[in-house]
């Protein structure tokens, strides 16, 4: 059973919008139950927040619900727990690779990576522009899933 872990820098914004897009993949592929998928933050800011109301305006736009998510921060254990931790930006995965350790085993990767656009995905807390973010989780989740399947 693969284990994902979707990081960003408060949990509140874009790794649960990518937590949540990848539920849904995997639950249309109809291996919902083949998959633990789950998303935390590199920061303590937001610790216990629920998702940020126009990031679950985005998903409910889609049939998405996030209903009960509240953001929680990574731990070291997360390393071992996880198969994959997938980072949103650069920022992100210098401090995932900082509070796990380092990466022994390869698990930290951009969820970018996973396309045929390598980068960060679009940070909706400063630009506001959550249809880039719902874009770039999409193709991101989307690519990652047929990386899986391989």
């Amino acid at each position: 059973m693969p284990k994902i872990l979707f990081v960003c820098h408060g949990n509140i914004c874009r790794s649960p919008m990518a937590e949540f897009v990848m539920k849904r993949l995997v639950e249309e592929a109809g291996r919902a139950d083949e998959f633990e998928i789950a998303s935390a933050a590199t920061s303590t800011e937001e610790i216990g927040n629920p998702v940020y109301p126009p990031a679950r305006r985005k998903l409910a736009e889609h049939g998405i619900s996030c209903a009960g998510k509240t953001a929680r921060q990574l731990r070291r254990s997360d390393y071992d727990h996880y198969d994959l931790l997938i980072g949103m930006d650069q920022y992100n995965l210098r401090n995932m690779q900082r509070m796990c350790g380092g990466d022994p085993d390869g698990k930290i990767h951009l969820l970018l990576d996973y396309t045929d656009r390598p980068g960060d995905v679009a940070d909706p807390w400063y630009t506001d522009n959550f249809d880039a973010t719902w874009r770039d989780c999409m193709e991101g989740c989307t690519g990652l899933l047929e990386t899986l399947k391989r």
